[in-house]
């Protein structure tokens, strides 16, 4: 059964706000503790397979507290990171405005399903465990087509699906009662991260993922299955030149 932070249909993205809303505070120190540092090495190797080149624009959504997005303006990129909880985004533009490099990246609040920007507004495009969250995922992806530039990339990092029966019973298995924990210890309400599990259940991961970006018309797509494929990690191309 699931939590109560997990719906179908209509009140999806509301459920998800209200878990963000829930968890911002101390969003990153659960992500280290969960994960014993991994997905800081995960997001790192996102980043090198963005390549950003300076004054390149780039656009990250579900952007949370900001890790991709800042890291994207460190290297020069013009950097928006929107995001739909407006907890989340707060913690983010305090991170940034401690650096006054990263005090250029502009934060704001929308929803990805319907995107603000006009047609090919940007080179680069990342989402790092939110596409899971979105209440229609191929619309999301179908925005981000959309603004993407002709020859501009998406990114997109998010929990996977081993493929091995062995491996993913194991994995599903940590995820129904270990993650849980922290969510019972941090917020006094274990449906904070049993929410994982429920979204991923019905989440096409790595492979789905891939027929969805190929479907949409991206010209060539690599998926990546990190650690066992427990994370997934997809690039794909829009075609044409920039």
């Amino acid at each position: 059964m699931a939590g109560k932070f997990y719906v179908k249909g209509e009140r999806r993205a509301e459920k998800v706000r209200d878990l963000f809303a829930e968890v911002a505070p101390r969003y990153d120190l659960i992500n280290d503790l969960q994960s014993l540092g991994l997905h800081r090495l995960w997001k790192r190797r996102l980043l090198r397979l963005a390549a950003v080149l300076p004054a390149e624009r780039a656009l990250d959504l579900c952007c949370g507290t900001g890790d991709i997005a800042l890291a994207l303006r460190g290297e020069g990129a013009e950097v928006v990171g929107v995001d739909f909880s407006e907890p989340m985004l707060e913690v983010a533009r305090q991170r940034a405005s401690r650096n006054p490099v990263t005090q250029a990246v502009a934060f704001e609040q929308g929803d990805a399903l319907r995107l603000r920007f006009p047609d090919g507004s940007f080179d680069v495009v990342t989402i790092s465990y939110g596409l899971r969250n979105l209440a229609d995922i191929p619309q999301g992806l179908a925005e981000m087509h959309r603004v993407l530039r002709p020859g501009g990339r998406l990114l997109i990092l998010d929990f996977g699906k081993p493929e091995w029966p062995p491996f993913r019973w194991l994995y599903f298995q940590y995820l129904a009662h270990l993650v849980p924990v922290f969510g019972r210890l941090f917020f006094g309400d274990a449906d904070t991260h049993g929410y994982i599990l429920d979204s991923l259940r019905d989440y096409p991961a790595q492979r789905g993922v891939d027929a969805l970006l190929r479907g949409l018309g991206f010209g060539s797509t690599q998926t990546f299955n990190l650690l066992g494929g427990i994370m997934g990690l997809h690039v794909a191309h829009k075609p044409g030149l920039r």
